[in-house]
């Protein structure tokens, strides 16, 4: 009993590392960056709030949750790759992977093997529960981006068409928002936000 407690306190104190890994987004007020840990947050009560605004059936709300919350719990040992980064994602899947390895094997095999499923589970997007999950995960951070007039935009010098396939999964859970998504690419693109 004392190795599980001992194993359990260990993996939440590690995570609790994602509240000093930034990311490029700005919040949306623009003051800094966000973190790991509030970007799984947010993303998290997107999802939860969003839930019923897709036609998409037989989602289960609680797992895409949980796949949200540890989506991006690897990055503790693997670190952040800005969306936009090419380079950065030559070897993205060896180092998450490697990360996951170090990282689930720190909980009791069981809950390990359940976490690392929900981590592989949102990485394929192979199942509804997962391109629901993706489809949030690529949201927020479009928004935050408009609010804060393309900074992570500009500063990566990213132009519309990656924007538009990173949204691909949004507008194919969310269709009734691709409207109002090629709305604001446009005005980024006319305001210099974002290059044509």
């Amino acid at each position: 009993m004392k190795e599980i407690w001992r194993q359990k306190l260990d993996f939440l104190m590690e995570i609790d590392k994602m509240k000093s890994i930034y990311r490029r987004t700005l919040v949306a007020d623009g003051s800094r960056r966000e973190t790991d840990a509030e970007h799984s947050w947010h993303v998290a009560v997107m999802a939860m709030s969003l839930l019923d605004q897709t036609p998409m059936q037989g989602l289960d709300g609680a797992r895409i949750v949980r796949m949200l919350l540890v989506h991006d719990l690897v990055e503790v040992y693997a670190g952040d790759t800005f969306a936009y980064d090419e380079a950065g994602y030559t070897d993205k899947a060896q180092r998450e992977q490697a990360a996951a390895d170090r990282l689930f094997a720190l909980l009791p095999a069981q809950e390990g093997a359940e976490y690392r499923t929900l981590w592989e589970e949102f990485d394929a997007m192979q199942t509804p529960d997962a391109l629901f999950a993706a489809a949030i995960d690529r949201l927020q951070p479009f928004l935050n981006n408009i609010r804060t007039q393309g900074y992570t935009w500009e500063h990566g010098k990213v132009r519309r068409p990656q924007v538009e396939r990173r949204l691909q999964p949004v507008m194919q859970v969310f269709p009734q928002m691709e409207p109002m998504l090629r709305r604001q690419l446009d005005d980024a693109v006319r305001a210099g936000w974002l290059g044509a």
